[in-house]
């Protein structure tokens, strides 16, 4: 019987990077918001679509319900609602923290005995923001400074289960380019880490063997 890994954000860009590299030897679940964002790359993988908004507690629930063991929890979704601080409103800081550190939070805790049953390794696509904060990145910065606290200390927490926070600097990505377009720039994804080149990083921490725990991952660009 395969391990069962699911990947958050998995419809597209990194999250979709990492499921092509787990569907080799892994059963997995690709998360997205709706049935539409997942369905081309599950086809694409024969693997199962699990379209849920994880901001919404009742729809967690009730998809994480028959969830038994989980070998691999990837938390690649995210947002990144970038302003200064003058301009960057309460709903804003909301909807970050929201996204970034409020569904992973409880993801997790409806998932800890599926993980628990399978000794499973949590991974958090963190950011090189997680690490430093810069000028009108303080609401991402800050919740992704959350997220690395919240692995800190799940790691503590459940010593049965491998936590691994991965802090990449940019990805050429879609939101990439979004990013990119409201800082009045053009757009060049050589500047930036290829998707392949942080899913491997990813599938490396989840092939480390048992008796060592990657903590933590760096990457920046050359």
């Amino acid at each position: 019987m395969s391990p069962t890994a699911l990947v958050t954000g998995a419809g597209r860009g990194l999250g979709a990077g990492i499921a092509r590299l787990l569907a080799a030897d892994h059963d997995v679940l690709i998360g997205g918001t709706t049935a539409d964002s997942v369905a081309a790359v599950s086809e694409e993988l024969g693997a199962t679509p699990w379209p849920v908004d994880l901001t919404d507690a009742d729809a967690l629930r009730t998809a994480t319900a028959d969830v038994d063991s989980l070998d691999v929890l990837v938390h690649n979704a995210g947002v990144a609602d970038l302003g200064t601080v003058e301009d960057l409103t309460l709903a804003d800081w909301r909807h970050t923290f929201e996204a970034n550190v409020f569904a992973v939070a409880e993801l997790t805790r409806l998932l800890l005995p599926a993980l628990r049953r399978a000794h499973g390794h949590v991974v958090l696509i963190n950011s090189g923001a997680g690490l430093r904060a810069n000028p009108r990145w303080s609401a991402y910065a800050a919740s992704k400074f959350a997220l690395r606290a919240f692995g800190d200390a799940l790691r503590q927490e459940e010593p049965d289960i491998r936590v691994t926070s991965v802090h990449p600097g940019r990805i050429d990505t879609d939101m990439q380019r979004a990013i990119v377009a409201g800082e009045g720039k053009s757009y060049d994804g050589s500047q930036y880490l290829s998707v392949d080149t942080v899913a491997r990083a990813v599938r490396h921490a989840i092939d480390t063997p048992a008796d060592a725990h990657p903590t933590e991952i760096v990457l920046r660009p050359r």
